[in-house]
């Protein structure tokens, strides 16, 4: 088991493309803000610069668009609390309203509608805010914090947006790259049928589709491209989407020769030379018709009927019918206060951290909680000591900011290589950052002292602590329930997808696009069920009859599609 796990970790810190060109941005993003925290007294440099790692992406425009959004948000948030600061400064009681209640509104929309983990860093702003003005007497005061505070969080995001305008990865790009992956994965398992490369396409079949959708928008919106390439980029998208579905499906019977000169025009697909394309008998089976159009298709760029998207709405279907989103807010408020009146009680501001937390750790299921609160002790303790060796062997040497922002973008380096992989280990990654920042930044210049690194790690311990005993012990929400429940969306969509009219491909392959994601989520958090508590797991032969759902599922999906694909026909794009 442990060397299975240790196999995994070092396969997903391998390099793949892309992945330096996103950590070495993140990493001087976070030593530029370093640089103007310092020469402009901006308190908080490691908060800072720990938004630049939650809000920093791929793709510079949405880098850039989520930026803007949060400083909007943010704006919102602070004049908010401004509003409530005169009624609240005094009352202790008021204060601890304010901070239950608006806790518990916002995870609850972030568990409950699209707002996702953007409720709960409201929730943790406005609660931490709220703990701070019981340590700040005059209201002329709590008001000048305030405005720190806000600054705090805006200078980096107006930084994200001077920063990708110049040096940002564009998304016509990612798409591109996107594309070329798609093609090459199919060439592979064309060229070798073997169970790693089915493995290889089936990943990217079941990868969240959002992201790509998102990024043509952005071509569309900003006019990036000139209106017929970006048809043709987004035709190219959907088209290596049916390239992969149709290699999946191809009969392992289907003769070498023919699976040999396939690969080949997946290979001058990718390739910038001019080929001549050798002939392929495309009679041998509807499959290697497929395949044969869709490449054709992709050389010669043609324009394909667009894909309609989901309508999705704010609210989740069972928003207000699912007790779940509520006691996942009553649970994580729940811990968040308990933290505060702990570190509170001991008179022990510095670990704060705590109530930090119990906001950033928690997701709905007790295995999802847990996985992440191991990844959060995990990087906090790499963070922590990478950040004690330098203040005992580097800062000491170090004798302004230059040196400081050096040894920041080394750091952050290291932790945006982390965090830009799987989610199996991403979050690692931020807590490594975090946890580094915090014992490097101490005031507005190079520190020496471990006193603060010491309180802050205990803090993040103490908060783990918290919020493992409230999700397994409160309400805990065994994995197999979400895996049911999303085993049940893909079975519904599947029966909708099988009864769609022949004319009705783009909505096809847009169902076929949503059942391969949710049967992708439920095999991911099927992985994760070891970390629950022994009292929630499943039993082993539930374990097995799930997977075998998921692959039964699968096979009935890729048929369904296989049964449409002959219906799907090339058109202009409105």
């Amino acid at each position: 088991m442990l060397n299975l796990l240790w196999q995994q970790v070092m396969a997903d810190l391998n390099a793949f493309p892309g992945r330096l060109a996103m950590a070495w941005r993140v990493a001087a993003l976070c030593a530029l803000m370093t640089m103007v925290s310092m020469m402009y007294g901006i308190p908080e440099c490691a908060i800072s610069c720990y938004l630049i790692l939650f809000v920093m992406k791929a793709d510079g425009v949405e880098s850039m668009v989520m930026a803007i959004a949060v400083t909007v948000l943010i704006s919102l948030v602070v004049g908010l609390v401004f509003l409530l600061i005169h009624f609240t400064i005094e009352s202790a009681v008021l204060r601890m309203s304010v901070l239950v209640i608006s806790s518990y509104l916002f995870l609850w929309l972030g568990s409950a509608s699209k707002i996702g983990p953007v409720g709960s860093i409201i929730a943790l702003v406005i609660a931490f805010v709220m703990t701070l003005l019981s340590d700040i007497p005059l209201g002329e005061a709590a008001t000048r914090g305030l405005l720190y505070a806000w600054l705090m969080a805006v200078a980096p995001m107006l930084l994200i947006v001077v920063f990708n305008l110049a040096v940002g990865r564009k998304p016509q790009d990612l798409l591109r790259r996107c594309v070329m992956d798609r093609v090459a994965a199919a060439g592979a398992y064309l060229r070798q049928p073997t169970v790693k490369n089915f493995a290889a396409v089936q990943a990217l079949l079941q990868e969240e589709q959002n992201p790509h959708k998102q990024r043509i928008q952005f071509v569309r919106l900003f006019h990036l491209l000139p209106r017929e390439t970006s048809l043709k980029l987004e035709s190219a998208i959907i088209q290596s989407y049916r390239l992969l579905l149709a290699v999946s499906v191809l009969p392992l019977a289907t003769p070498d020769p023919v699976r040999f000169a396939l690969a080949q025009l997946c290979n001058e697909n990718i390739s910038s030379d001019e080929q001549e394309r050798e002939p392929v008998e495309i009679s041998v089976s509807p499959e290697v018709r497929e395949i044969r159009e869709v490449l054709d298709s992709l050389a010669k760029g043609e324009i394909v009927a667009k894909q309609t998207n989901r309508a999705e709405p704010f609210f989740r279907p069972d928003a207000f019918s699912d007790r779940g989103h509520a006691r996942f807010a009553l649970k994580t408020t729940a811990a968040a206060l308990i933290c505060y009146l702990i570190y509170t009680a001991l008179d022990w501001q510095d670990i704060h951290t705590a109530m930090i937390t119990c906001y950033v750790a928690a997701l709905g299921t007790t295995g999802e909680t847990v996985h992440k609160l191991l990844l959060r002790i995990a990087g906090c303790l790499i963070g922590a000591l990478m950040g004690m060796l330098s203040i005992v062997f580097i800062i000491p040497h170090a004798d302004g900011i230059g040196e400081l922002m050096a040894l920041v973008f080394a750091g952050i380096l290291l932790a945006a290589w982390v965090s830009s992989g799987s989610e199996r280990i991403s979050y690692a990654g931020i807590q490594i950052g975090l946890a580094f920042l915090m014992t490097v930044l101490q005031g507005f210049g190079p520190s020496t002292s471990l006193d603060v690194a010491q309180d802050r790690v205990l803090g993040i311990l103490l908060g783990n602590v918290v919020m493992y005993l409230m999700f397994t012990l409160v309400w805990p929400v065994p994995i197999v329930h979400s895996v049911r429940q999303r085993l049940k969306e893909a079975a519904a969509e599947l029966s909708r997808l099988q009864s769609k009219p022949a004319e009705a491909g783009g909505a096809a392959l847009r169902e076929t696009q949503f059942i391969e994601e949710q049967l992708g989520i439920a095999r991911q958090q099927l992985g994760l069920i070891p970390f629950e508590p022994a009292a929630l797991r499943p039993s082993k032969e539930e374990v097995v009859q799930l997977r075998q759902q998921i692959s039964a599922l699968n096979f009935l999906c890729l048929r369904a599609h296989r049964l449409n694909s002959a219906c799907w026909r090339k058109g202009t794009s409105s």
